[in-house]
């Protein structure tokens, strides 16, 4: 198939990009500018360069193409707007196929630290996280706009690790650089469901080929308390853990971190991606403590900070 992926050079995006190459897809990457190309070429794309503000740039973007991911992070109103500009060019009477990527952060239960018991699948009702709310609009503009051409869907991750790559992990450890000491919220016992990026990338992929029109899908493959994870990387480094406040953290990291998601519980189950598109997690890519020593880890220089995170401000406009 002719796949188009949005965010191709992000760490979800990069890893869905080789996936699907190497499963015989010939699969584009959009780009900003040519200074990005090698990057999705090195991962088995072809770059596609663009302008997302320009309508008659974004329908040569998906003229030719059979499927569609966003995988990119973009303010919430911009990511609204371009989605649903996609959506109607999508749905040209040809038989395509539109796949958003949402998280988990948008079911977080602020719990100062503290363990969560609530659990939620993929149909189950939950009260979103009142900052980034919009996003279960966006999901639901989605999963509404599949016609008799077009299947949409909404690919919903957990904390993604693996390979180096999973920002909380380097949050972790951009604590110990900053303070000494390798930090968590509270008493460090919320728990964060996650997934290692290769079968999440997997689960794309079974989206595309068996996926159900409107479908949500999580991908879980286990989950972790933050204080172990703390633990695990301060045991690495030979330092102490510590128990900070989350105004404290909001200095540490940014506020989305710090008020969304390390001060969180998000809890959540796969049936659907099991059952109906028959996922399943590598036996060997189960181990997240094993990923929380990953050398990668220790080579940063400084916090990597996305552009739909403010350090202040308004975090509601945040992904």
């Amino acid at each position: 198939m002719n796949i188009l992926v949005f965010g191709a050079t992000g760490y979800i995006g990069s890893h869905i990009v080789r996936h699907l190459s190497q499963h015989g897809h010939r699969v584009s990457g959009f780009v900003r500018d040519a200074g990005s190309k090698n990057s999705v070429s090195q991962l088995g794309g072809i770059p596609v360069i663009g302008d997302l503000d320009d309508p008659a740039d974004l329908h040569r973007l998906l003229a030719d193409q059979q499927v569609v991911i966003w995988a990119a992070q973009l303010m919430l109103e911009d990511e609204h707007r371009v989605t649903r500009k996609m959506l109607d060019l999508l749905d040209d009477g040809s038989d395509r196929c539109f796949l958003f990527t949402s998280g988990t952060s948008l079911m977080s239960i602020p719990t100062n630290g503290y363990w969560d018991e609530r659990n939620y699948a993929e149909d189950d009702m939950f009260k979103p996280c009142a900052q980034i709310a919009p996003r279960l609009e966006i999901e639901t503009m989605v999963r509404r706009a599949g016609t008799g051409t077009l299947r949409t869907m909404v690919i919903r991750p957990p904390m993604v690790w693996g390979n180096g790559g999973c920002r909380i992990i380097a949050d972790f450890y951009h604590s110990a650089r900053e303070t000494g000491d390798v930090c968590h919220i509270g008493p460090g016992l919320n728990v964060y469901s996650n997934v290692h990026v290769d079968d999440l990338a997997e689960l794309y992929r079974l989206a595309i080929e068996r996926g159900r029109q409107g479908g949500l899908y999580f991908a879980v493959s286990g989950e972790t308390s933050f204080g172990v994870m703390a633990r695990a990387i301060a045991d690495a480094l030979q330092v102490s853990t510590r128990a900070i406040s989350i105004e404290e953290g909001t200095q540490i990291w940014d506020r989305f971190m710090a008020r969304i998601v390390l001060c969180s519980c998000s809890r959540q189950r796969s049936p659907r991606a099991r059952e109906e598109l028959g996922w399943k997690p590598a036996v060997d890519r189960l181990d997240i403590l094993g990923e929380c020593r990953n050398p990668a880890y220790r080579q940063a220089a400084e916090r990597f900070l996305p552009s739909w995170v403010r350090p202040v401000g308004d975090i509601s406009r945040a992904k």
